[in-house]
């Protein structure tokens, strides 16, 4: 097979296509900072023409069989199945991330994959609608058309697939830029599945590429008919205003700042695990990711007492050694925001339970006591293997804490008694809520998203589908309508 590292260009109408501008971009290992590949970027030209080409092919695809569109989606599977090995090494090496995490983030992307093919089928389905005698009411579900999706550097594999299997499930097109950053797992490598699948030209366009190279290009052409963007909140924000300017649909996951809660009732030594697991993986930079541990005040010292002792025991290092827990940040401006974080939560009082070290490109896990839920520290999505926990002084406290955010992505509750841990899990505002398990979790057949600050739309079968499908009402008069004028 063709190497996935030399896969380092522009996926362009089903041509691996150089980049036109007079700039280079080194993709670095987050751990050495080794250059992985480097990526002459596409142009804003370029991007113009794609959207042009996806536009054009996208009139042919909504035409395609429900057959040949599975048929393109399981190849692509048998693709990544068949170079698994390699797909792996590259998530760790172009995302910092350990074996474990580039494992999970391969599986989650073939899930995504392969769910899509169960509702291939689901556009020009034709639901009847009962209206007056002589007129038939016809709801049809159409490709929306061309699909504009941009995806983060945490999990660049799955998260660029979540849009862009459905995408082309669906009868839609899609011109796709990741991350720079992880170009190669977040864009070539899909592009690769799909080239082997035979996906005809034009359908899946990667564009690698950067800001500064085309502004907001992924968002005001005016042939896209959607932009599904995964990353933080403020640029979240600015797609929306420019999404709604243009009165364009947008699928958004944004940032977090999930709260764990730990009830006067949990068991201490079950929480602590889902805790340590759902604040560390890789790194703690997930959107997911616990960012808050509030503990009732009768579990709370035995709760801190075990965390530290296991946080202090996480395995740190270069990332390929299969033992390694906490690897790096993904690069150096991460590393000193950080790093800064930490600075101004010892300046605003906050216990230091836990003093982790900078080690190289790894920062081991810090952990803070005693932490204000209206501090900085509390508010602030961390995207590091910082833990903050909050004593609460009642069980309806923790709830109003987890509540206290201005974000509400996912969220976990830990209790003996489970039909109130589901009573208490609806009190919480927030996409998706845990009980007895951590925050970080993902399926392609759940409802995925956010509420306030934290997104727009769900991902997920079957509510992906009415993202990026329309509906359209046909109506047919049987007989002759007569009218009052």
């Amino acid at each position: 097979m063709q190497s996935i590292l030399v896969l380092n260009k522009n996926y362009i109408n089903g041509e691996w296509t150089e980049g036109k501008s007079n700039r280079t971009y080194d993709i670095l290992n987050p751990y050495d900072r080794s250059v992985v590949a480097s990526v002459r970027l596409a142009t804003k030209e370029q991007l113009e023409e794609t959207f042009e080409i996806a536009k054009e092919a996208q009139k042919a695809w909504s035409k395609s069989t429900v057959e040949v569109r599975r048929e393109v989606l399981h190849k692509a599977a048998q693709y990544l199945n068949e170079n698994r090995e390699e797909i792996v090494n590259t998530i760790v090496r172009e995302t910092g991330g350990t074996l474990l995490k580039a494992n999970v983030e391969h599986h989650l992307t073939l899930e995504f994959l392969e769910e899509s093919i169960k509702y291939a089928d689901e556009i020009y389905k034709v639901r009847e609608v009962p209206g007056a005698p002589e007129k038939l009411n016809h709801i049809h579900r159409l490709p929306l058309g061309v699909i504009s999706s941009i995806s983060p550097f945490n999990f660049p594999m799955n998260l660029s697939m979540r849009t862009i299997a459905p995408a082309i499930a669906l009868g839609n097109s899609v011109v796709h830029k990741p991350d720079i950053q992880v170009g190669l797992s977040g864009g070539s490598i899909n592009a690769k599945a799909f080239e082997f699948a035979g996906l005809p030209k034009g359908v899946l366009n990667v564009v690698l590429t950067d800001i500064e190279e085309i502004g907001d290009g992924m968002l005001t052409n005016p042939n896209l008919n959607l932009i599904s963007f995964t990353g933080s909140t403020p640029v979240g924000r600015h797609i929306g205003a420019i999404a709604g300017q243009n009165l364009k649909r947008v699928a958004l996951e944004l940032g977090g700042n999930s709260p764990f809660v730990v009830l006067s009732d949990a068991e201490v030594d079950a929480a602590v695990n889902a805790a340590i697991f759902g604040k560390f993986i890789h790194q703690g930079q997930i959107c997911m990711i616990i960012n808050r541990i509030i503990v009732h005040q009768d579990k709370y010292d035995k709760f801190v007492e075990k965390f530290v002792a296991k946080a202090a025991a996480l395995p740190y290092g270069d990332p390929s050694d299969p033992k390694t827990v906490i690897g790096p940040l993904v690069n150096e401006r991460q590393l000193e925001k950080a790093l800064r974080y930490i600075e101004d939560a010892k300046a605003e009082g906050a216990t230091v339970a836990l003093e982790g070290q900078r080690v190289g490109n790894v920062l081991t896990p810090f952990v803070f006591t005693d932490v204000d839920n209206s501090s900085r520290l509390a508010q602030t999505e961390l995207f590091a293997p910082i833990a903050t926990i909050i004593k609460a002084q009642t069980d309806s406290e923790a709830i109003e804490i987890a509540n206290d955010t201005t974000h509400g992505l996912s969220s976990s509750i830990f209790t003996s008694d489970l039909v109130r841990g589901e009573e208490l899990a609806l009190q919480i505002d927030s996409g998706m809520t845990h009980i007895n398990d951590q925050t970080v979790n993902d399926a392609p057949n759940i409802p995925f998203g956010g509420n306030k600050a934290s997104g727009l739309g769900r991902f997920g079968n079957p509510w992906v589908v009415e993202e990026f499908t329309v509906t359209k009402w046909v109506s047919v008069q049987t007989k002759e309508r007569h009218f009052p004028f």
